[in-house]
């Protein structure tokens, strides 16, 4: 027995194609919601889980030499140059003379371009060892919150380098987030728990390794994003150029900085599982931000940073128990989480906007 409803639209052959059509959009609708929520899934564990893993693998306490941060951050540059092949492998219909041949014209056939990412490779490897250094010297919540300095950065960088405007709200916020990183980074009672563990020197060392890596990101950042402008060459090329003088960038710091330890005890000491995992996630964690941000609006990123911040916090308090929260934490906090998301807010009435 036929029912009404395929009853009329047999009767009716646009009502079909219609119904098929508004089916259609609502699947794609449900699918594109869905992807949101795995993408913000996925940054928030990448974001926090490099945080937590690499913090932990500095300060864990083992027998023998500590693996070279300088060599986990050449090793994440191979490993990143591995998967964009693989993924402009994927992308030529995984046909190895069509890989060849993309490589060949987009890379090697046009030495200028390849050149141009020389500058933020340099400074995206110098800001990658400043990350080791400032998660051996600050616990993770501290770091998390202070880091969140590159929105402030990039944006500088881009109202100077690429004329972009802000309005009045992205303005406010990042007045909010200096006010809030002020207070997480103010003195308490509390520290002198902490001190016994790291000196002062080694906090402030830690203080300005994060400094200097919010200034290094957002330039790099910026630079990187006006060099994908300028270019119709795809992401994954540009990454693979990226890592290409990343790892050369990165060899020379191993040796010299390292080279002593290196003689001594090899590339590979104090490597262990842990250290594979802080490798992998540094490693895919630009490429997973890439993929991510396709599908994420800013206020979706915003949410996935307050939550990392959040996970980081309980994490490092309740698990590596080398932090303890105070009132004032807390106030910088919320401060810098509500900069996060009023940064990312798009008001329907455009405003007037403010160039600096």
């Amino acid at each position: 027995m036929v029912s009404p409803s395929l009853w009329l639209l047999q009767l009716q052959p646009g009502a079909s194609w219609a119904g098929g059509r508004e089916l259609q959009k609502k699947e794609s609708q449900e699918m594109s919601t869905n992807l949101k929520y795995l993408s913000l899934g996925i940054l928030v564990f990448q974001t926090t889980s490099l945080v937590l893993t690499m913090r932990y693998s500095r300060t864990l306490k083992e027998e023998g030499p500590r693996y070279l941060s300088s060599t986990a951050v050449v090793i994440a540059e191979l490993l990143k140059i591995l998967a964009c092949v693989l993924l402009v492998y994927k992308d030529s219909k995984c046909n190895l003379r069509s890989l060849n041949r993309v490589l060949h014209d987009e890379i090697l056939n046009k030495p200028m371009e390849t050149l141009k990412l020389a500058i933020p490779s340099g400074i995206y490897t110098l800001q990658n060892n400043l990350l080791y250094v400032a998660l051996s010297n600050l616990d993770a919540a501290t770091y998390q919150v202070t880091y969140q300095l590159k929105i402030l950065t990039t944006a500088l960088f881009s109202v100077s380098m690429l004329s972009k405007k802000l309005g009045v709200y992205q303005w406010l916020s990042l007045v909010i987030l200096m006010t809030g990183v002020a207070f997480v980074q103010w003195p308490s009672d509390s520290q002198a728990t902490a001190a016994k563990e790291h000196s002062a020197g080694s906090q402030f060392v830690g203080l300005i390794a994060v400094l200097i890596a919010c200034f290094s990101s957002g330039f790099a950042g910026v630079y990187f994003e006006k060099i994908l402008k300028e270019t119709k060459q795809s992401v994954w090329i540009r990454n693979i150029q990226l890592g290409f003088f990343g790892s050369i960038f990165g060899l020379m710091g191993v040796y010299i900085y390292d080279g002593e330890q290196l003689s001594k005890n090899g590339f590979f000491q104090g490597y262990n599982k842990l250290t594979w995992i802080v490798v992998v996630l540094q490693a895919l964690g630009g490429l997973v931000i890439a993929a991510v941000i396709k599908y994420a609006d800013n206020i979706l990123k915003g949410f996935a940073t307050s939550l990392s911040i959040i996970l980081s916090t309980l994490i490092s308090y309740f698990w590596l128990q080398d932090f303890v929260p105070t009132s004032v934490f807390f106030f910088g906090a919320i401060l810098v989480i509500a900069a996060t998301f009023l940064y990312g807010y798009d008001p329907k009435p455009a405003g007037n906007p403010i160039k600096a």
